[in-house]
């Protein structure tokens, strides 16, 4: 008998897909059916969920949601304040397992963080102050989902935790990576894309990553400690 938890994997999965073929091919409807679909299945295929958890996969909800249309100013900078709460969420979670801020991980990803906000500064100032405080909850976030205290024993090399298949818990670093590209993408494409096809396709590549983020992230925060 299948469970509810592969159910719920399939169902995410294909909504995944589906969104982000929608969004490269230019199938507004497509993306807006399967995209407000992709979290609220990760959150079920989630055998145990902590209060957390559910706060941080139903405020990427709303997120996404919002972001349906990524080119409207208003709904990107809500957005924005949705996401920023599910990785407060998020930040409390891998604090609470002892993860810390380390050098190693803190000076790329805050580095990144204040060249992407410099540039949103200015030539996007219209929405800078908000992806900026955003940018910075992502940035704590992925330091923290770097330290290799979260996952004893796992290999390190160039200060990044190397994934495994035997524990979720390796998974994290790479989640908090995955997130920081893509929303660099998102930045990217804000500031330096015209054309419609190349946008659509940057657009595709920051939904997949996206969801192979909240994936690893889910499924890290809810292996054994």
């Amino acid at each position: 008998m299948i469970d509810r938890s592969t159910v719920a994997r399939a169902v995410f999965a294909s909504a995944t897909v589906a969104t982000v073929v929608g969004a490269v091919t230019g199938n507004p409807r497509l993306h807006a059916v399967a995209k407000p679909a992709m979290m609220p299945a990760l959150a079920a295929s989630v055998r145990r969920p902590s209060p957390l958890m559910g706060v941080a996969l139903a405020a990427a909800t709303v997120g996404d949601v919002l972001l349906i249309d990524p080119d409207d100013d208003s709904r990107i900078l809500r957005g924005a304040g949705a996401f920023a709460v599910m990785q407060a969420c998020y930040t409390a979670m891998l604090t609470s397992r002892g993860a810390r801020i380390t050098a190693a991980a803190a000076v790329p990803r805050f580095a990144g963080w204040s060249i992407a906000a410099a540039s949103l500064a200015t030539r996007s100032p219209g929405v800078a102050p908000g992806l900026a405080a955003y940018g910075l909850s992502l940035a704590t976030m992925s330091t923290l989902a770097a330290d290799p205290a979260l996952a004893p024993g796992a290999s390190v090399r160039a200060s990044l935790v190397l994934p495994t298949v035997d524990d979720r818990r390796t998974w994290l670093a790479a989640g908090g990576i995955l997130f920081t590209v893509s929303d660099a993408v998102i930045v990217f494409r804000r500031l330096a894309l015209d054309g419609e096809k190349a946008r659509r396709i940057s657009e595709g590549v920051i939904l997949a990553t996206y969801a192979l983020a909240q994936l690893l992230l889910v499924e890290g925060l809810s292996g054994e400690q």
